[in-house]
């Protein structure tokens, strides 16, 4: 069974860059699907702007005819604050012999140490961290001891074990910054080609990112 990829965050709102880096992932390490896991309450930074449901809806319909991306709502459902060894957890729980592949961006990858338990995740799943075309994976510290001993440049390596290897994958980078497009939002501008049309239909009609509702 081909390894599932497990892609979280807020998605405040999902734009273009979170969709093309998920489908080059897809592709590259040859997944079986996937799943966009939307963040509750998230740990590591304020509360998201738009309510958790609605962003749920944003990533159901930018995904929809997308066949290998499916939508998790877990940790949307899930009390308290999301933490992502307990997500994964429950996934291994459910799939315990497949491979489990975490999708991380550069930025969160270079904040793991901060995060929960981050050490056991690797117990877990696999992780895969994209990042630009240039970017030099750390060699120091507690994330590049974890690269030496964890590292892989084999995506057999994703398929043949279940969890405990870190993979490195250049993509398309497309600037696209959540924070910027809220904004770019607020003061009245057009988010069209930042975000999936359907994405863009729910901003409009639900006035979510709206300056007065700030």
């Amino acid at each position: 069974m081909q390894p599932i990829g497990l892609f979280g965050g807020t998605f405040d709102p999902l734009h273009y860059g979170h969709l093309r880096t998920a489908f080059e992932l897809w592709q590259a390490l040859k997944l079986s699907e996937v799943r966009f896991m939307p963040t509750g309450s998230p740990p590591h930074r304020e509360q998201p702007h738009a309510p958790a449901q609605l962003r749920l809806e944003m990533v159901k319909a930018a995904v929809a005819d997308q066949p290998a991306f499916v939508v998790d709502d877990r940790e949307v459902r899930r009390t308290g604050v999301s933490y992502s060894v307990d997500t994964l957890t429950e996934v291994r729980a459910e799939y315990p012999q497949r491979s489990l592949c975490l999708l991380l961006g550069m930025d969160a990858f270079l904040g793991l140490p901060n995060w929960h338990r981050w050490r056991e995740l690797l117990d877990l799943a696999h992780i895969i961290v994209a990042h630009r075309p240039g970017w030099r994976a750390p060699t120091m510290g507690p994330l590049g001891e974890v690269m030496v001993d964890r590292g892989t440049g084999s995506v057999r390596d994703l398929h043949e074990q279940r969890a405990g290897r870190i993979y490195v994958h250049a993509v398309t980078q497309l600037e696209i910054s959540s924070t910027e497009l809220r904004q770019l939002i607020s003061q009245g501008r057009d988010p069209r080609y930042i975000v999936p049309e359907e994405v863009r239909r729910i901003i409009r009609e639900t006035r979510c990112y709206a300056a007065e509702q700030r």
